[in-house]
């Protein structure tokens, strides 16, 4: 094995790892209760997101059971948590009402197969094109989605759903400080159910959100013509989920990450997150990706850190709503809302919108923060969001740097040498031409490269129009100090701009 093999290896294990846990009882204890309380909060959503995706909700339940069990052992990111998700659903939602469960399906299914192309194609390397400004942008807008989808259940219901949502939060408040032993969010789900039931109390419930499957899910192949009528169909949509999903998955991975304070292989994580997705379709499942809520949850609140925990969220959901779901069913909206509220609390970036640190950190970062954030809530798509940030953020970063190319002129006898400093491309060579004085130079004109870099054929075609500019004149002009690369560049374009 070569060195760097190893080192990439030892870079993404697990930390702690499955063994680990598996030998330490009171670890393995807290990622068991955090996969329980997971499996707990995954229900309603997948449950919604699967009426948004216009189907029936054992598809979503069935789907989120399938990708939560499928990636814990596929995944590139231990402890993160992939189901049924919001912006899969939107994307793919017209698919159904128009063309039928089958096509519905198949879509999933190829949606799937477009994921493990692009993972193993690298497109998790572009994540290092993401700044940090977009990630918290990108962060701070969830917290603000996953709040406000809690806002149907706080609307139009009985004065008491507030009363017990106060009390799960308090709850999970004072829980930390007394033991970390339990996860928080599971004891308050616990007495607030315990509260509900125990007073006779008459608030919405899981049970109202839709019926809950009652057999295990079973294989299911699209009964669809293999045509490239078919193909140029669902194709659009496939890709449109392949792309939001693979890139909500691969920003959830990077914020655990940073919460871990480890690293995960997001090139793994991307062609598991494509085989998760074609499983789900098989089973007749709508597909999804990483959902960062429940990550939070289990990842920031539980304190989960391996794979078993998000075994266990699946195995669990399972468990929950197929043997146990007359007793699910009864669990309190208001408990789980308390529980995505505290999640919502806890994910969003406090620290980015301090005063302190507005007045510190540069506008144009603060600007793209902003933008990625607005961009989210307009669209609802956290995807469209990010790529609009990243956008906006390289157009400032280009308008920016393009101002730090300076040109010094200094004439001695016959001959006039120009010394250029900064990084030479399109948005910055642009203007080059214009800093010569053609007519007042004398015959011999020297352009010194040392401190700058020629990075496009933009550069190239400025410096011959400049050689073009002098010889009309009559001048000769030499270009001097070129880096390797710079040369080898101008080498090969210079003269094949006409």
């Amino acid at each position: 094995m070569s060195a760097t093999t190893a080192l990439d290896r030892a870079r993404y294990l697990d930390h702690p790892s499955v063994l680990t846990a598996l030998k330490n009882p009171r670890m393995l204890t807290r990622e068991v209760l955090a996969g329980l309380v997971v499996g707990l909060a995954l229900i309603p959503e997948a449950i919604a997101f699967s009426v948004i995706a216009g189907v029936d909700p054992k598809v979503g339940l069935f789907s989120s059971f399938i990708m939560a069990v499928s990636i814990a052992f596929l995944g590139g990111r231990p402890a993160m948590v992939t189901a049924a998700t919001g912006a899969v659903a939107l994307v793919i939602a017209p698919v159904a009402p128009t063309y039928g469960l089958d096509y519905f399906i198949a879509t999933v299914i190829l949606a799937g197969i477009f994921q493990v192309v692009l993972g193993v194609l690298g497109v998790a390397k572009l994540m290092r094109f993401i700044p940090r400004s977009v990630m918290v942008g990108f962060v701070n807008a969830l917290a603000i989605f996953v709040f406000s989808s809690q806002f149907p259940q706080l609307i139009d219901v009985p004065w008491l759903v507030y009363p017990l949502v106060a009390l799960g939060i308090v709850v999970m408040l004072v829980m930390p400080k007394l033991t970390k032993v339990v996860p928080a969010p599971l004891v308050s789900v616990i007495i607030v159910t315990g509260v509900v039931l125990a007073f006779g109390i008459t608030v919405p419930t899981v049970g109202d959100q839709g019926e809950l499957p009652r057999s295990l899910p079973e294989l299911f192949i699209p009964n669809v013509p293999l045509t490239w009528e078919t193909f140029t169909i669902i194709a659009p949509f496939a890709l449109g989920v392949a792309l939001v999903g693979l890139m909500e998955s691969l920003l959830t991975a990077k914020l655990v990450d940073e919460i871990t304070d480890t690293h995960s292989n997001k090139t793994r994580e991307s062609w598991a997150q494509g085989v998760a997705n074609v499983l789900s379709g098989i089973f007749g499942g709508m597909g999804g990706c990483a959902v960062i809520g429940q990550t939070m949850i289990n990842v920031k609140a539980s304190g989960a850190r391996t794979r078993i925990s998000t075994f266990c969220a699946g195995v669990f959901l399972f468990l929950l709503v197929v043997v146990f779901g007359d007793f699910v069913g009864t669990i309190p909206m208001a408990a789980l809302v308390a529980v995505m509220v505290m999640v919502a609390i806890g994910a969003f970036d406090w620290h980015s919108i301090k005063p302190s640190t507005l007045k510190r950190m540069p506008k144009s970062e603060t600007f793209v923060m902003l933008a990625t954030v607005v961009l989210v809530l307009i669209t609802h798509n956290l995807a469209v969001g990010v790529v609009g940030g990243v956008l906006v953020a390289s157009v400032l970063f280009v308008r920016r740097v393009a101002h730090f190319v300076t040109v010094t002129r200094s004439v001695a006898g016959d001959m006039v040498t120009y010394v250029v400093q900064g990084e030479l491309f399109f948005a910055s060579s642009n203007d080059l031409t214009t800093l010569f004085s053609y007519t007042e130079d004398p015959s011999r004109v020297v352009v010194d490269l040392s401190g700058s870099h020629v990075w496009d054929a933009s550069t190239v075609a400025a410096l011959d129009a400049i050689e073009t500019k002098y010889a009309a004149l009559g001048k000769t002009v030499e270009i001097v100090g070129m880096n390797d690369s710079s040369g080898t560049m101008h080498g090969r374009l210079t003269g094949r701009f006409e």
